[in-house]
């Protein structure tokens, strides 16, 4: 059985668990708190040097770092990655777009303020990373007028891997009222089989 390596309150971990679910894999989580360098330990780092979550360890000592290389693994030769190879790309296109344009900018003003709770110490940089995070919300909302989904019109794993912390991006401070395509985009992703709350555990 799998085992995956996870704090819950991580959108990065909640793809994992909201795949892994969908595809109906059984798995162990193993719930890691962040807070406390609980993946600082030389026991995890030998796991994961980088000593992030999430983490999958597919085979005793055989692990998959980094939340969408994980989708990348478990979606092969399944409905969440699509077979043709210009579709395989865009969907790839669009995890690169979520790691380095929005989820830097949607995530991070979320930890601050609900999981470290020191929004006054980052105020100055909450207020940047809001620009650049509204910025990535407009790129998904002009795509998601014209599609129900990111890439072939169907849910694949760049639905998954974008609706992780958009769906909670206001406990970052977003309004996310602004954005009517990507509020209904939540409800076709919330309608899917065997959707999970990223509270689920």
């Amino acid at each position: 059985m799998y085992k995956l390596y996870d704090f819950l309150p991580s959108g990065n971990g909640y793809k994992v668990r909201l795949l892994l679910t969908q595809l109906l894999i059984p798995f162990e989580r193993i719930e890691l708190n962040i807070l406390n360098g609980e993946t600082r330990t030389a026991e995890f780092l030998q796991k994961n040097p980088n000593g992030k979550i999430p983490l999958l360890e597919i085979a005793p000592d055989k692990f998959v770092s980094e939340s969408n290389a994980i989708l990348y693994y478990l979606s092969q030769e399944t409905a969440y990655f699509p077979s043709d190879k210009y579709q395989q790309a865009q969907v790839m296109q669009w995890l690169f777009f979520e790691q380095y344009s929005h989820e830097p900018n949607i995530a991070t003003p979320r930890f601050w303020i609900t999981e470290l709770k020191q929004a006054d110490k980052y105020q100055e940089q909450i207020e940047q990373k809001r620009k650049l995070g509204y910025a990535a919300l407009n790129v998904m909302e002009q795509h998601l007028k014209n599609y129900d989904f990111f890439v072939a019109n169907q849910y694949t794993i760049a639905d998954i891997g974008l609706y992780a912390y958009t769906h909670v991006a206001e406990e970052g401070g977003f309004d996310l009222t602004k954005f009517p395509a990507i509020n209904a985009w939540f409800k076709r992703i919330e309608s899917q089989p065997r959707h999970i709350l990223i509270t689920d555990n």
